[in-house]
Formats: C-alpha cells, sequence, structure tokens
C-alpha cells in the first residue's frame, strides 16, 4: 500500500470547516423540515447514562446484601434500603418527567409533576412483588443449572439475572405509562449482556436463560410460567414492508410468539410471528419455526447432512 492511499484527507481551517459546519446544518434543518413528527426539538431526553446507574441501585435496594455495599448487613440493610430508594426514586421521577415532556408537548409543570409521581408510586409499590418474582427466577436458574453452586452464584455472576432484573422493572414502568425509560432501560441490559428483552414482552414466573448471549424477545412476545431459553433463541416478529403503518405500543395485535408453561427452547431456534408453542413443548437447536406447536410437542431440525469437502449437494446423511 503506498503512502498516498495511507494519507488522511485534509481541511483547509478555519475556510473548510465553516463550509462543513454549513453542511450540517443544512441536512439537521431538512431532516426536521420532512420529518416533523420526529424532528429534533431542542429538548432534553431522558439520559442513558443516569438510567443505568438509577437500574444499578434499584438492584441493589432489591438484593442489598448481595449487590449493595460491603458494609451492610442484616442490622442495616433496612435502614439502607430506604434512603437508597428515596433518593433513586426521586431521580427515576425526573426522568419519567423528561418522557412526560416529550409525549406530551406543552404539558404543564403541575401536571407533569401529578403523573410522574402517580408513576412512581406504583413503581414502589409493586417492587416487593418484583422481587419475589426475581426470587422464583434466581431459584430456576439454580434448578435448571447443574453448573451453579448456590442460588448466590447465580444472582451474582449470571447475565441473564442480571437482564431479567432489567426487564422485570422496564416492563413495570412500561405498563405504567413511561414507555420510553422503558425501552432505554432494557438497552441499557442489552449491551450490558447481551440479551435483548424489549419491555413489552410479558414474561411468566420461573423464567430462566442459559448462558443468553444473542437472545431476542419482541414486544408482543408472551412467555408462560417455567420457561427455560438457551443462547441465540429468537422470539421476533414477522418482517414488515417498509413504510407500512406501525401497530407497536399497548394494545397492539400480537406479533412476536406466545411461549406457553414448561415450554424449552434451545441454542439458535427462531420462532417468528404470533404463533404459540404449546405447553411442556420442547424446540431444538437451529429449528426456523413460524406455525404452531400443539403441546407435548418435539421439534426438531432437519437430520445433518455430511460430505466431504468440495463433493456435490446430496451427501450422506448422518446417523
Amino acid at each position: 500500500m503506498t503512502d498516498d492511499l495511507l494519507a488522511e484527507p485534509t481541511i483547509d481551517f478555519p475556510r473548510e470547516l465553516e463550509t462543513v459546519v454549513d453542511g450540517l446544518k443544512r441536512a439537521r434543518l431538512d431532516w426536521r423540515a420532512g420529518h416533523a413528527r420526529h424532528a429534533e426539538r431542542g429538548i432534553q431526553f431522558p439520559s442513558r447514562r443516569a438510567l443505568g446507574r438509577i437500574l444499578r441501585e434499584l438492584g441493589a435496594a432489591l438484593f442489598p446484601l448481595r449487590l449493595g455495599p460491603a458494609e451492610l448487613n442484616a442490622g442495616n440493610e433496612n435502614a439502607w434500603v430506604e434512603a437508597t430508594l428515596e433518593s433513586i426514586l426521586s431521580q427515576l421521577a425526573a426522568q419519567i418527567g423528561l418522557e412526560l415532556r416529550i409525549a406530551h408537548p406543552g404539558i404543564g409543570s403541575a401536571e407533569e409533576g401529578l403523573e410522574a409521581e402517580r408513576i412512581i408510586g406504583a413503581f414502589a409499590a409493586s417492587l416487593p412483588d418484583i422481587r419475589r418474582l426475581l426470587d422464583e427466577d434466581v431459584e430456576a436458574g439454580y434448578a435448571n443449572d447443574p453448573a451453579a453452586r448456590s442460588v448466590d452464584e447465580v444472582l451474582l455472576s449470571y447475565p441473564s439475572l442480571a437482564a431479567i432484573i432489567h426487564h422485570r422493572l422496564a416492563h413495570r414502568l412500561h405498563g405504567l405509562g413511561a414507555p420510553l425509560v422503558a425501552r432505554v432501560i432494557a438497552e441499557v441490559a442489552h449491551a450490558e449482556t447481551g440479551i435483548d428483552i424489549h419491555p413489552g414482552a410479558r414474561i411468566g414466573r420461573s423464567f430462566f436463560i442459559d448462558h443468553g448471549t444473542g437472545i431476542v424477545i419482541g414486544e408482543t412476545a408472551r412467555i408462560g410460567d417455567r420457561v427455560r431459553l438457551y443462547q441465540g433463541v429468537t422470539l421476533g416478529g414477522e418482517p414488515t414492508a417498509a413504510g407500512a403503518p406501525r401497530s407497536g405500543g399497548q394494545g397492539a395485535d400480537r406479533r412476536h410468539p406466545a411461549i406457553e408453561d414448561d415450554v424449552v427452547i434451545f441454542a439458535g431456534a427462531v420462532v417468528l410471528g404470533p404463533v404459540t408453542i404449546g405447553a411442556r413443548s420442547q424446540i431444538a437447536g437451529n429449528v426456523w419455526l413460524r406455525r404452531d406447536v400443539p403441546p407435548d410437542s418435539v421439534v426438531e431440525a432437519p437430520e445433518p447432512v455430511i460430505r466431504p469437502a468440495g463433493a456435490p449437494t446430496g451427501g450422506t446423511r448422518g446417523h
């Protein structure tokens, strides 16, 4: 490779930089003129960094002796949880207030405060029930993974539990009327764990994800109790044509699978569309599935074909 190919383009400052800045300005104005609904209006959005920190603190408040600071013990944990929630829920209310301003342009400060207070109050009241749900998820992880030495190991070291904690909290906020804050929380978990769960997805009790990398669970997915998923599983929606009407949001028609109780879906399986996987069924790895499955079924991928390298298609089927 020659030095000419490696050479970086240069800008004649400041004249050329002024041209670049002007071009960027015109690009922004063109976008805003043509996309009024989605225009960048110069208002503040909920902070991904702040919400990531808030969720870490909420996780610690749910499991103080495992996820909280080292100095906690059974004698002082309750006081710490109270002080933490008082601070962190106030910060979460501020982030929800930012979302309310986006969703309701022109909302008054009093109305915004009352709505944020309603959401936070209902959210806080649900935290004990969310903790109990998470206890069942931790127990499911321990029961279903022979490599786990204790429930504490599952809670402290399994990325799936971090994703499930985020989802249980995000799902509650999504249902209470803070879908943007909930979606940002879900993406924080996605970035940290590789597990992508839309906050609109409904997930039952004793949910376990083994390994977890590459899991995708769509907005209208419905998952029953005691369901187990392995890495690379997709519960996705049918692709839609560009420009087709959007049907997302609460009350939307189901576009994603419904997984009934006690189903196991192994690594790499893809289940698409509003299909139903019946209770106690097993879906083998790398299956591509777009139809309903009756209860108590086993769905397997086609038998692998083994042939010498370079041989034409149609070799010997493996035993």
